[in-house]
């Protein structure tokens, strides 16, 4: 990627993956992650099935959650020799509840030119599709596992006016919607499950008649919830 005229240092490409359809991948992330001297990938196993599908080839080092500070300053020192390092997490764009933001950080203080290759991110998918406005909301990651935790946050949230994205997993979802229907009220909601994969699924509906659709039935994959805004009405 770099001339015989270009500065001793490598860069550091941030870049954003498919969220479950290998056909959202972009043309430029394909080619930065060719040319790049070495992939670090948050799971080395799934990003190599994804390299093996478009026939990349370049090598993998592990970072997540677990590893990130250890390993941020062999990469940083590898950069500073010179190579070009792509970032990649298991799916969607990283740090957006993901790992990663301490490798940048520290990129960035090392001076290092930081580029995002912009690409999948199931938050902006499901506004995309949710209906409601998205001027500006707020996006919480994932709720609190547990329950007491997630009842004092959902509290905080009662009387926000911009719309609610977070993630939840599918053990706890019913229990979440329950929550979120006793603390913010029978609220318009869209619950995007498994988005751009086989079995996508895209509800809404007000929380109760979702609680009364999901009821019974066994509730695999990722999942994605929008909530609308609560509207302030000034007397």
């Amino acid at each position: 990627m770099k001339s015989n005229n270009d500065f001793k240092k490598g860069v550091l490409y941030v870049v954003a993956t498919p969220i479950g359809n290998l056909e959202d991948i972009s043309m430029r992330a394909l080619r930065v992650m060719k040319e790049a001297d070495i992939i670090v990938a948050e799971d080395t196993r799934r990003t190599k099935a994804m390299l093996n599908a478009f026939q990349i080839s370049t090598p993998l080092i592990s970072l997540h959650e677990h590893n990130e500070k250890e390993k941020s300053a062999l990469i940083i020192e590898k950069i500073n020799t010179g190579k070009d390092i792509v970032y990649v997490t298991d799916a969607g764009t990283p740090c957006i509840s993901d790992p990663g933001c301490f490798l940048i950080s520290k990129a960035h203080d090392s001076n290092i030119k930081v580029i995002p290759v912009p690409g999948p991110s199931a938050v902006i998918t499901a506004l995309s599709v949710s209906g409601f406005t998205a001027d500006c909301f707020v996006f919480c990651g994932f709720l609190p596992s547990r329950e007491n935790d997630r009842k004092k946050y959902l509290k905080a949230l009662k009387n926000e006016e911009r719309t609610i994205v977070f993630y939840e997993s599918p053990v706890r979802i019913m229990a979440s919607l329950n929550d979120l229907r006793d603390i913010l009220g029978n609220r318009e909601i869209v619950l995007a499950r498994e988005i751009t994969k086989k079995f996508e699924e895209i509800r809404k509906g007000d929380i109760s008649a979702i609680i009364d659709e999901l009821t019974d039935r066994k509730i695999k994959g990722e999942i994605t919830i929008v909530i609308k805004g609560e509207k302030i009405i000034i007397s």
